[in-house]
């Protein structure tokens, strides 16, 4: 039988569900939820939170779940939309800075389970895709430079139109995307074409709330990298087109210290980028792919 609260002082209340949290076995899971708990009890006291805003709190959480799907991920949007996947993501890799490690960015709602394994120096565009071509070079080594041979890359990135090929219907399946291994230098290139900056997705309720608040919604040009070697750290990052208009007013906060880069000419009408992706010792754990 549940004990009454010896008074309905807020401090009480908050004591009693702490105290409930006290049989959860999962160390960290109990210290997680002990923090949320005195998180959100401190939040509903310091803005007075009326039961009609909790109630319209709750719903917009279920829309998010609702606006889910083999497309779009709306709780991976939220999270970047108000910085926390960055945060997350410098705070995991705060020692490995230190070190001169490569500065991390979030994964994002478009990185896609199997993407198409590609032989280095070969393209991962259809070959109908507009745009000046891009060619990437780059290397994966440890935070000491030496060189990580048969590192997995993964890299993807939007259209010159500013889509991901699973938003575009005009683009092949896998368009702009790929898997890459690392050479015996730990190298790895491909050619690209120049991605174009984007709005981030606003038919859902991420979107009604960057209204409510009034927000710019657009993405800086960018592409995506995630580089995994055993023994390593897995880092996700992205490097930025320092030339986009956008470039420092990223709607999800990513564009972040040394990860803007020029894109320089190639003399021909293209472009080229090179990046060196740097892996902290430790353990080897991909990031959840949100689409398949």
């Amino acid at each position: 039988m549940t004990k009454p609260l010896p008074s309905s002082d807020p401090a009480a209340l908050l004591a009693a569900v702490l105290q409930a949290n006290e049989g959860t076995a999962n160390p960290r899971l109990k210290q997680v939820m002990a923090a949320v708990i005195r998180h959100l009890h401190a939040l509903a006291v310091e803005v007075d939170l009326t039961p009609d805003e909790l109630q319209v709190a709750l719903d917009f959480l279920v829309a998010v779940g609702q606006a889910t799907g083999p497309r779009k991920h709306e709780g991976i949007l939220l999270a970047d939309i108000l910085g926390l996947a960055t945060l997350v993501q410098l705070r995991s890799a705060r020692h490995a800075l230190e070190a001169g490690g490569t500065e991390p960015a979030l994964v994002g709602p478009f990185w896609r389970a199997n993407q198409p394994v590609r032989a280095n120096g070969s393209t991962i565009c259809d070959p109908a895709t507009p745009g000046p071509r891009l060619r990437v070079t780059g290397r994966v080594t440890d935070l000491q430079g030496t060189p990580l041979a048969g590192a997995r890359v993964e890299t993807w990135q939007a259209s010159p139109q500013g889509m991901y090929e699973n938003q575009d219907p005009e683009q092949v399946s896998m368009n702009l995307r790929g898997r890459l291994e690392t050479d015996a230098e730990g190298r790895f290139s491909f050619v690209s074409v120049r991605p174009a900056g984007y709005p981030v997705p606003i038919d859902g309720p991420c979107g009604a709330l960057l209204a409510a608040q009034r927000r710019k919604v657009m993405r800086p040009a960018h592409l995506h990298f995630i580089a995994a070697a055993e023994g390593y750290k897995v880092l996700a990052t992205q490097f930025f087109d320092i030339e986009d208009p956008n470039a420092f007013e990223d709607v999800v906060f990513g564009a972040v210290g040394s990860l803007l880069r020029r894109f320089e000419p190639d003399g021909e009408g293209g472009f080229t980028l090179h990046v060196e992706l740097k892996l902290e010792r430790g353990e080897t754990r991909l990031p959840h792919c949100p689409l398949p």
